[in-house]
C-alpha cells in the first residue's frame, strides 16, 4: 500500500486540501473522510496521464 502526504484545513465548515506533490490542485469535502476520498480521486486523475501539463513539486540537490 502506498501512502501520500497531503495538506488540509477547515474553512467555513468545509475541509479543503491538496496533495503535497501537487500543490496547484485543490479539492474539498464536507467531512475529513470525504476530503480524503476526493484526494484519492484527484491523485488517480493527476497520475493517470489523462491531464496534460500537470505541475509537480520536486527536490533538487545542490552541492
Amino acid at each position: 500500500m502506498k501512502t501520500i502526504r497531503y495538506i488540509y484545513w477547515q474553512d467555513n465548515g468545509m475541509w479543503l486540501g491538496h496533495l503535497e506533490e501537487y500543490p496547484d490542485y485543490m479539492t474539498q469535502g464536507e467531512t475529513i473522510e470525504e476530503l480524503q476520498e476526493n484526494l484519492k480521486d484527484l491523485h488517480d486523475e493527476l497520475t493517470s496521464g489523462r491531464i496534460p501539463g500537470v505541475r509537480r513539486v520536486a527536490e533538487l540537490r545542490i552541492a
